[in-house]
């Protein structure tokens, strides 16, 4: 039987390295990016929360029809500790049913898919109490992070600008690569240039 796990969306950030645009609002496959990567985790049948910054607005608007719960961070300025945060609380007063497990997944990273996403949850449900973190077909460690339950109090004192490293290297012991396709999990878009290099290779 499969270990629950609860997705939770990092999409609170600033996009400050793209002033002239917010980057989980250009469009990807013909969808927001945001939009994008909530409907590919809600397409793995799992619970999936979107952590944003009541600062923009038009964020929750691009996932509006989808079955998704948010989580408001007034204090994103703080760094992507506060999304974790908030997403953290959110999880466990919105979501009371047992729960194993939490996926961290950033919004910016534009190669997940449903299928990719699924397998790193059937895997977690083999060894529910390690961490599971995704890396490149390399070996290179990236996202997203699957944590055990009983991590979740740490993660919700983390500070500053970090989405649990701190976390992961205090339990380096009980943590598992899963390598996904590619650069699916180190690839993000935080520049006009990623995104203009990203297209010419990707044909977008």
């Amino acid at each position: 039987m499969m270990a629950p796990v609860h997705i939770l969306i990092l999409a609170a950030g600033a996009s400050s390295r793209m002033p002239d645009q917010d980057k989980l609002l250009i469009l990807l496959d013909d969808l927001p990016l945001l939009r994008r990567q909530a409907t590919i985790a809600l397409a793995t049948g799992v619970p999936v929360t979107v952590a944003l910054s009541p600062a923009f607005p038009a964020r929750r608007a691009a996932l509006a029809g989808l079955a998704c719960r948010f989580a408001d961070v007034p204090n994103a300025a703080f760094g992507m500790s506060a999304s974790l945060r908030g997403g953290v609380m959110e999880v466990r007063a919105g979501h009371p049913a047992p729960t194993t497990g939490l996926m961290v997944l950033p919004a910016d990273m534009p190669l997940f898919t449903t299928p990719a996403l699924f397998s790193m949850i059937e895997q977690f449900a083999l060894a529910p109490a390690r961490i599971l973190r995704g890396c490149s077909d390399t070996g290179q460690p990236g996202h997203p992070a699957i944590f055990p339950q009983d991590l979740w109090d740490a993660l919700a004192k983390i500070s500053g600008d970090e989405g649990g490293r701190s976390v992961l290297a205090a339990n380096a012991h009980r943590l598992d690569l899963f390598p996904l396709p590619g650069q699916m999990a180190i690839l993000d878009l935080d520049t006009p240039e990623d995104w203009t290099a990203f297209r010419a290779l990707h044909r977008q």
